[in-house]
């Protein structure tokens, strides 16, 4: 990125942030880092099984799911229901592991996936990924999305009235 455009992008996130914090909002809703768990496995047979039973066995639920797969192994990106009985998991059946924050959004319908990808276009905030929540409680479209600026993006999609989810509203 050149310095014309990092200027640019600076100004933007500061008209933004500015615009966000002097607006009154109808509801504040719980913009606490969801948790992305990227578990590390060698690429063979059964070890998507292995992790789905082991984190069943101790009640936690993956909510969101997404693989990406090389030649060696698979980075198994998921949102789970109860983080630290995952991460408790993870340490016993010696799962590798990393955890980002995550924007875990609730849509209306599948069609309000434009509107999401618009409101980051017009505030300037790269989507790196996204992915579909496997089942929501309530029966609308869930998003998992992580963007260049994870706050900024939750604070300008709750702006225009998108549903943004916090870790506590996944929990069942």
């Amino acid at each position: 990125m050149g310095l014309t455009e990092g200027f640019r992008l600076e100004q933007a996130r500061k008209v933004c942030h500015k615009i966000l914090m002097s607006s009154p909002t109808q509801r504040q809703p719980d913009l606490g880092v969801v948790r992305q768990y990227s578990v590390f496995v060698e690429n063979k047979v059964g070890r998507l099984s292995e992790l789905v039973e082991s984190l069943g066995k101790a009640d936690v639920h993956i909510l969101a799911l997404c693989m990406v797969d090389s030649t060696d192994s698979v980075i198994i990106r998921i949102v789970v229901d109860h983080p630290e009985q995952a991460e408790a998991v993870f340490e016993e059946h010696k799962f590798a592991n990393d955890v980002v924050g995550v924007v875990a959004l609730e849509l209306p319908s599948e069609a309000h996936l434009k509107n999401v990808a618009d409101i980051l276009l017009r505030a300037e905030i790269n989507i790196h990924y996204l992915y579909p929540f496997l089942f929501r409680p309530s029966g609308k479209c869930g998003l998992v999305l992580r963007a260049e600026d994870q706050d900024l993006a939750a604070a300008v999609l709750a702006r225009h009235g998108v549903t943004v989810l916090g870790q506590s509203d996944l929990a069942r």
